[in-house]
């Protein structure tokens, strides 16, 4: 009997949320590889059964380790995901997220992978929005280059599946937040706020707090992956829970979850944040078969207990 194994290439695959796609296609007894330079990444969450090949998106041996993998499907995670960043550095930003992934579509295309499914965005994609929540057909106007990076990504995700036949997803995923998130590497409020809290720090809140968000537990994302892989055609799906929550509604469920009555402070406004952002995500749900996404409390309290128990010695010790 021929095996079904599936070979799974993941870029990104030591960080947030590609580790935890890493351990959910493991699971589903896939074989996987990872493509992860751990600039931001960890070497502890790449799990055991997995391949690790530390390399950068832009080099070419990027490319040939995909290429020489025989990988089915490429789950593409790997980016320069800060949006302050891109802003000061929009060249280094276009780099890594546009040619750093079409060197990887090319291996794609050259090494007959069959699907490629892409961490795009649903935070930065629509820009100040017109509607609330924002569906995949609300006019996309990203006001930093990091949205115009996975815009242009996504047009060129059109053109392989429109020349090549390459099934493609493009999943815009709202705020995630969740275990293993890095509050150093990465740009996630719940974990920097969860650093800073649990070292006893205070928490610097920009503007008036009042700027909204749509925040979806990594566990919700990675169904929303395992659902899409294997799809045939091209679809493209916003991955969030429909609900805004300002910042500081956010820092004050995470003080009740701690148990602390500590009062955050303001600094001034930054420029350029969009002021309100929430996503559709129902025809995920219903095109996936996906569940309701987690609830933000039951979330928040998943990802609290995780951070309390690989504080180190050294977080707690900082005044």
């Amino acid at each position: 009997m021929l095996s079904t194994q599936r070979t799974v290439c993941i870029t990104g695959g030591a960080g947030f949320i590609g580790s935890h796609l890493a351990d959910a296609f493991l699971a589903a007894g896939d074989r996987v590889l990872v493509i992860d330079d751990l600039s931001s990444g960890r070497l502890e969450n790449v799990p055991a059964g997995a391949e690790l090949h530390r390399l950068d998106i832009r080099e070419p041996q990027a490319a040939a380790c995909l290429a020489d993998a025989g990988a089915d499907i490429l789950v593409h995670q790997a980016a320069q995901m800060d949006v302050r960043r891109s802003v000061q550095d929009p060249a280094f930003d276009a780099e890594v997220n546009v040619l750093g992934s079409l060197k990887l579509f090319e291996a794609a295309r050259q090494s007959g992978v069959r699907q490629i499914l892409f961490a795009s965005t649903g935070g930065a994609m629509y820009g100040e929005q017109e509607r609330f929540p924002a569906s995949e057909d609300h006019p996309q106007r990203p006001v930093s280059p990091y949205g115009v990076s996975k815009l242009a990504v996504e047009r060129y995700l059109f053109f392989y599946h429109q020349a090549y036949g390459i099934d493609t997803t493009c999943l815009r995923y709202a705020n995630v937040y969740g275990e293993r998130q890095n509050p150093h590497g990465e740009a996630g409020v719940v974990a920097i706020f969860l650093k800073r809290l649990l070292a006893g720090q205070t928490v610097r809140i920009n503007g008036d707090g009042l700027q909204t968000r749509d925040y979806i537990h990594v566990s919700d994302v990675v169904r929303a992956n395992l659902a899409a892989a294997g799809r045939p055609g091209l679809h493209t799906y916003n991955v969030g829970t429909g609900t805004e929550t300002s910042v500081v509604a956010l820092y004050q469920q995470l003080s009740s979850v701690l148990g602390l009555d500590r009062e955050a402070v303001h600094g001034p406004a930054k420029t350029g944040e969009q002021h309100r952002s929430v996503i559709d995500a129902r025809r995920a749900r219903a095109a996936l078969a996906l569940p309701p996404p987690l609830a933000l409390p039951d979330g928040l309290a998943r990802t609290v207990a995780w951070f309390r128990t690989t504080q180190t010695d050294e977080d707690r010790a900082k005044p």
